[in-house]
């Protein structure tokens, strides 16, 4: 059995087409070019991981990154289906939001978040201390330590 690590890749469980876009064209502006699997629902990324569903298996993303807002199951309920289940309980998962409630930043830091960003996903705020550059930051430092 190999224990090579597998390349660099993302998971983003998004709901909105214009955030995935806004996303892959952040990503695009830092020159991080690796796969990203996409889900639309918590649902949806769980048939990803564990290739159920008719869905194929995807390889162990690098970086998740979840929407909190979203139909049939939410981020925060797909963080902790992630954190129960043995197999992806160290998956470094970024909580990606247009709410900035202190609620959903201690159920996520419960869950053992790696990071919070509040959307819209930018850098242009950088210097004005926003979580968004903190989070963001660290999401690119991570991929990067895959390479």
């Amino acid at each position: 059995m190999s224990t090579d690590p597998s390349p660099p890749c993302i998971l983003l469980v998004e709901d909105d087409q214009m955030d995935i876009m806004n996303v892959q064209r952040e990503l695009r502006k830092h020159n991080i070019n690796v796969p990203m699997h996409i889900a639309g629902n918590g649902r949806e990324a769980l048939n990803l991981l564990r290739g159920e569903n008719s869905q194929p298996k995807i390889d162990k993303p690098s970086v998740v990154m979840i929407d909190i807002n979203m139909p049939r199951m939410n981020g925060l309920e797909l963080l902790e289906a992630l954190r129960s289940d043995p197999e992806f309980v160290g998956l470094n998962v970024f909580i990606m939001t247009t709410s900035d409630l202190e609620a959903d930043r201690l159920k996520a830091r419960e869950l053992a978040v790696s990071g919070y960003i509040v959307k819209p996903l930018t850098f242009d705020k950088f210097g004005e201390g926003g979580s968004t550059v903190d989070g963001f930051s660290l999401f690119l430092d991570l991929l990067r330590l895959k390479d």
